[in-house]
Parts: structure tokens; sequence; C-alpha cells
């Protein structure tokens, strides 16, 4: 799958396809870096997230155009104010947790997992389990196995990957598309016939940003 370039002057009548997907996680896990990773091919030490952020990026599939809307929210309890509105209607949900550190992959069943069941709107939505930064394989304690293990449980897509040297980062978002478009009614709810307009969904008080290959 590559990512699609298109003019200044693109419009969304121009995409064939709109998928909301969340990234969620611990604070410090990597979901900041694993996007700019994704949508720049760089890698940058980021500070953590206050509130909610987001990227956008579009990519090529045989012959449709799919525009993604990227958003992550700070792990932090206290910044974290806008959950219901930033579950809905998203079509798929990545779970991050960081292999060095065994709170962050606790705490996917005990907060995050929760929060998808009571949140989310979209019943098919596609779930794939993340685990960052395996560039650091000597101070790794959550094992592979134990994550596949999870993503078997909770009905989970399963990678590892390094948002540093970019390793299976674009599986991750690849594997998680393709799946959406083979589920009827997340394809359906995408489609240029219904695509909603996501900016009105964005909370007025986040600070959002908007990076990657296309604009409006």
């Amino acid at each position: 799958m590559d990512t699609a370039s298109s003019s200044s002057n693109s419009t969304m009548a121009e995409f064939d396809y709109l998928f909301k997907l969340l990234l969620i996680g611990d604070s410090g896990v990597g979901k900041s870096t694993l996007l700019l990773s994704f949508t720049s091919n760089t890698f940058e030490d980021l500070s953590p997230t206050i509130g909610l952020d987001y990227e956008k990026n579009c990519w090529g599939v045989v012959s449709d155009i799919i525009f993604l809307f990227l958003y992550h929210e700070a792990g932090q309890e206290r910044f974290r104010t806008l959950t219901s509105s930033y579950y809905r209607g998203a079509q798929g949900i990545i779970m991050v947790y960081d292999v060095t550190r065994r709170e962050t992959f606790t705490n996917l069943s005990d907060i995050w997992a929760k929060e998808i069941d009571l949140y989310s709107t979209n019943q098919d939505c596609i779930k794939m389990l993340v685990g960052n930064k395996v560039d650091k394989e000597s101070e790794r304690v959550v094992s592979k196995k134990e994550g596949i293990d999870f993503a078997r449980e909770y009905g989970c897509l399963y990678l590892e990957c390094s948002a540093k040297t970019r390793v299976n980062v674009e599986q991750c978002f690849e594997e998680l598309v393709l799946k959406i478009l083979d589920t009827p009614s997340l394809l359906a709810e995408g489609s240029a016939g219904v695509k909603k307009n996501i900016f009105k969904e964005i909370p007025p008080q986040s600070d959002a940003s908007t990076s990657g290959c296309c604009s409006w």
C-alpha cells in the first residue's frame, strides 16, 4: 500500500473512503512518535501530548484513494476529558504499549480495553495491538508470546514495531486498513456517499495539528 500524493486544492470529493483511526495507550508508549514515523518517515523524541492531537494522511490502494484521520489523546488521566467524542465513529483502534514497561501492557486490560467496550460506537470496529520500542530488545520485559495471547483473548490484530527504526510501522496501519476494507459495515460507513465532516467532531478546546500528504 503506497502513500498517495495530492495537490493543495484536494477536496474530500476526491477520496473513495474516509476512515477514522485511534491510537490509545499509556503516556510515553510512543503514540505520537509512531504517527510521526508513519506520516513523515522521521523520528523525534516528543513531549507528552496534552489533550487531543491528530494527523491526516491519504493512501492509494488498488484503484481507491483512502483518506485517514489518525487521532491520539493524552495518556495521562488528568488530560483525558474528551473520551466519548474521541471514540465516536472510529473504524479502527490501535492499542499501543511499550515492550520495556510492564505497566503499559497491564493497563491494556485494566483501562484501555474497558474504554473501548464503554465508548466505541462501532461494534465491528477493528482493533490492533502494537508493542512499540522493539529496538530496545535488551530492555524488553513483555514477551511476544504475551502480546499474542492478549491479542487472541481480545480479538485484535497484532504486531510489534519500532517508531525509531520504522520496523513494521507502515505494516501496522496497512494491516488495519486492509481489515477495515474487508469488513462490509465499516467499508460502507467510510464510503464517499456517507462521509461525515470529521472536522466537526474535533472538540473546540483541543489544540489539534494536522500534517501528512493531503490538504483541503
